[in-house]
């Protein structure tokens, strides 16, 4: 019996019963058995490039040669982290833009919501408080995060644990405009929006709807917040949603793909309108930071990732398992309990499931698993698709044929 506590897990069950993975190479992974796996889901939706690139890993030696880590508090920096955020802002939307480095996702839902309700106090709004978020999604598991989620069972057993969010349907532009109506105009903080929900079940919405959002809580005095913790850096065939879909945010989070998961980071965009006051007027200090905010080590891994994507053509790949995943999976319908399918929007997709039985997503993932693939039960009874962005048209088939099994054996 391990001492390990899973996270999202029934330990009861999986103390005895660990699926221990032993390596990676490219979109395979290999168990303690010596069995090897496809990966459908990019590990944690973060594994764009695969497994075992070698020039990611000689970046993080030679950085843990030169040094390692230092904290970036007051004026303290190391070299990758200047360069990492200066590569990132000229991805961005607007290359002016500023970027704060964090751990991971949660750690950036968590500071974005600091940050703008600074941002709002600095410029004469403190009443500003008031965040809307959308059901069905996920903006990680920190206090904040787990108060703006959309998927009831992470916000069920704590209690309120951060006051002023309100919740609308994902899909309903006038919900918001309601919301905001009923907050009062003049307390709205804020919208965080995933452009695509991905642990919600990967549902998508128009563009239309991306941007009424946007303009609706911006007419308030509201800040745009695009969450592209899952589809930032190339997952949806561009740097970020909110180029593809020109959605000029205010600010946008990042983590998973910075890295392609080789190490742990995340982060914020902040748009200069934002950025500002921070930046523009004296003695203002926004007192806030992680131990590892900008960590060299981890910061000379994401150089090297943004190299690969820089150089290589993993984004155009990512378009085309757009459809091809669209296609191929939606071969699936009426197999088994699969009735319906989401994609088109990048590499990423879910296959809906029967709802009258709640327990058939992790059934049919199990199953799968045991034919060699790796999928994942999403919230809404859903299965996860989320590849590698470097899986081969042979490999979208290897992919399919196995959740075919899978769905078949249940």
């Amino acid at each position: 019996m391990s001492s390990l506590w899973h996270g999202f897990a029934e330990m009861h069950v999986v103390q005895d019963h660990p699926f221990v993975v032993t390596r990676g190479e490219g979109a395979y992974i290999w168990d303690q058995s010596g069995k090897r796996y496809l990966d459908g889901t990019a590990a944690l939706w973060f594994a764009h490039l695969g497994f075992g690139r070698p020039e990611v890993a000689a970046a993080v030696a030679r950085q843990m040669n030169e040094i390692s880590a230092y904290h970036n508090f007051t004026d303290y920096v190391t070299q990758p982290t200047i360069d990492l955020a200066d590569r990132l802002a000229s991805h961005s939307p607007d290359p002016g833009s500023r970027v704060f480095f964090t751990s991971g996702g949660s750690d950036a839902v968590d500071s974005a919501a600091k940050l703008v309700r600074r941002y709002h106090t600095l410029t004469g709004n403190p009443e500003r408080t008031v965040f809307i978020a959308r059901e069905w999604a996920y903006h990680g598991m920190h206090t904040y995060g787990t108060s703006l989620a959309g998927i009831e069972a992470n916000r069920t057993g704590y209690g309120e644990l951060v006051p002023d969010v309100v919740l609308v349907p994902h899909d309903d532009v006038d919900a918001i405009e309601k919301a905001i109506d009923h907050a009062g105009p003049e307390r709205i903080a804020g919208i965080y929006c995933e452009p695509v929900l991905g642990a919600g079940g990967v549902r998508s919405v128009p563009v239309e709807y991306l941007h009424s959002a946007r303009d609706l809580v911006r007419e308030a005095g509201g800040l745009f917040i695009s969450d592209e913790v899952i589809t930032g850096f190339g997952r949806i065939g561009d740097w970020f949603a909110a180029v593809r879909f020109d959605l000029d945010p205010d600010l946008i989070l990042f983590a998973k793909g910075v890295t392609a998961g080789y190490l742990p980071l995340g982060g914020i965009i902040v748009s200069p309108r934002v950025a500002s006051p921070f930046f523009d007027q004296a003695a203002v200090v926004w007192r806030h930071g992680y131990t590892y905010t900008g960590h060299a080590t981890v910061c000379a891994a994401g150089l090297a990732v943004t190299e690969i994507y820089e150089n290589e053509p993993i984004f155009a790949r990512a378009l085309e398992l757009e459809k091809e995943l669209e296609e191929t999976l939606g071969a699936l319908v009426g197999e088994g309990p699969a009735v319906g399918l989401r994609a088109g929007t990048g590499a990423m997709a879910a296959l809906q499931l029967d709802p009258a039985d709640t327990t058939l997503a992790p059934r049919v993932a199990l199953a799968t698993r045991q034919e060699g693939v790796i999928v994942r039960a999403l919230a809404g009874n859903g299965i996860q698709i989320s590849p590698p962005l470097i899986l081969t048209p042979g490999e979208v088939d290897e992919l399919a044929s196995g959740l075919q099994r899978g769905l078949r054996a249940v």
